[in-house]
């Protein structure tokens, strides 16, 4: 007998939570075993459950989906992800596949495919909502080019390295990031030496752009 599959929702909006559950609740393949309302809540679920499948809506209240995936992705390597949102511009699909996710649905479509993206993203395929054009496809062939050779220099990076890249293009100081990862100011600045001599930069600013660029912030929230 197959196992089922369990699924984590992530989502601000409680009616399209209960929406999603009724319609995974016609298949006995799949089993939703918990749903959030913040992608903080989202990422401490996920940690505890480790569920074979994430429902993300990109819009959250207190960061970005893709955050969260991107938070995730290396912590949970098994599950897979799929962006369930209102966006329909290439920019914002690009940029959820770029940040890992293995599938990407406009919410009015769910009713209809939802089901058919969670079994594609069960066998290990992409799923691609039908509506997507081909500008979309052309933007990911383009940007996984891009995207490759900026990622190259950060795998050079020890793992503490890239800790402290992450941590400070977050935003938090070095005295900050030194209390996140139990080691001295001191120990973080030499880090932040380091990085930024092997990746080339030169400031703050080129730091935190180079971050948003391999996905591991958001830009956008960043600045806000």
């Amino acid at each position: 007998m197959e196992r089922l599959r369990r699924i984590l929702i992530v989502d601000d909006h409680p009616l399209f939570r209960e929406g999603l559950k009724t319609i995974i609740g016609r298949d006995s393949r799949f089993e939703v075993v918990g749903e959030a309302g913040s992608a903080g809540e989202g990422v401490d679920m996920a940690k505890s459950l480790h569920p074979d499948l994430m429902l993300v809506d990109i819009s959250m209240p207190d960061k970005s989906g893709l955050c969260l995936i991107r938070e995730l992705r290396p912590l949970l390597p098994t599950t897979r992800f799929l962006v369930i949102s209102m966006h329909s511009k290439a920019d914002y699909i690009v940029e959820a596949f770029q940040a890992g996710a293995m599938g990407y649905m406009i919410k009015e479509s769910a009713t209809e495919s939802l089901l058919t993206g969670l079994e594609t993203l069960a066998r290990g395929d992409i799923f691609l909502d039908v509506a997507l054009s081909r500008e979309v496809v052309g933007k990911l062939l383009t940007r996984e080019g891009e995207l490759r050779s900026a990622v190259e220099p950060y795998q050079s990076l020890t793992a503490r390295e890239q800790e402290v890249l992450r941590l400070l293009a977050e935003g938090l100081s070095a005295r900050d990031a030194a209390k996140r990862l139990f080691v001295s100011p001191k120990t973080v600045e030499n880090h932040r030496t380091n990085l930024m001599r092997k990746l080339g930069l030169q400031n703050t600013v080129e730091l935190v752009r180079y971050a948003a660029r391999i996905g591991l912030i958001d830009l956008d929230s960043w600045s806000n």
